[in-house]
């Protein structure tokens, strides 16, 4: 099927530094193994906006660098710090749902964690997973977190 799209065999993955997001590295670095895929880890910033007021951010701060050093630690932990893989480190301006939805654009795959939690379907994703998986443009994983030793 043309969706008029054009995937470059690239796994973009949604990172936002919690065990969840981790957990879906991982499994994509599995598939990337297996089909050599690029991986796109991918992790939004936004600057925090008081109530009827413009963003601000305390002098001498740049969340920008400061989630690339997040984002890079993160990806780190988890591939170690000498990957064969190609992996690309991406920091966005924004909310991470938009984010990952933009990438989703050109990836063949989109992989999240999820956190959510609830016996209600609509509970089982966490807010971002559930916004990828109704409008990405390719097809969407969701890792749900594991604790360990369960399976």
């Amino acid at each position: 099927m043309d969706t008029g799209i054009e995937s470059h065999n690239v796994i973009v993955i949604g990172m936002d530094g919690s065990e969840s997001s981790r957990q879906a590295l991982q499994w994509a670095v599995g598939q990337a193994r297996v089909t050599g895929a690029t991986l796109e880890t991918v992790m939004a910033w936004a600057a925090p906006i008081p109530w009827g007021r413009t963003p601000t951010l305390p002098p001498g701060r740049d969340p920008e660098d400061e989630t690339r050093k997040r984002l890079a630690e993160e990806v780190e932990s988890v591939l170690g710090p000498h990957s064969a893989l190609d992996v690309k480190e991406i920091v966005v301006q924004g909310q991470p749902a938009p984010a990952l939805i933009a990438a989703s654009k050109h990836a063949e795959m989109l992989v999240v964690g999820s956190r959510g939690h609830g016996t209600f379907a609509g509970t089982l994703l966490g807010s971002v997973s559930r916004h990828c998986v109704t409008h990405a443009t390719c097809p969407v994983v969701v890792v749900r977190h594991q604790s360990p030793g369960v399976h």
